[in-house]
């Protein structure tokens, strides 16, 4: 499996960008990559048992780009 496979995103080009931030910005992004991916994953559950699935579909899409994006960052 590629690398690309893995995390989608990494085949960006201004993905590999990132990687090239100091240390202190690279952890300071990927605490708010985290925090944001949590917050999005509870706002997908809470848009499901509302029966308000297009909300959560994106609320999960968020989740999901923010999760793959914070663990390239590290």
């Amino acid at each position: 499996m590629t690398p690309a496979n893995r995390n989608p995103l990494s085949a960006l080009p201004a993905f590999g960008q990132l990687r090239d931030l100091d240390p202190d910005s690279r952890r300071a992004l990927r605490a708010l990559l985290s925090d944001l991916r949590r917050d999005a994953a509870l706002r997908a559950e809470k848009s499901w048992r509302q029966h308000k699935g297009l909300m959560a579909a994106y609320w999960r899409a968020v989740s999901v780009y923010a999760g793959h994006t914070a663990r390239g960052l590290r």
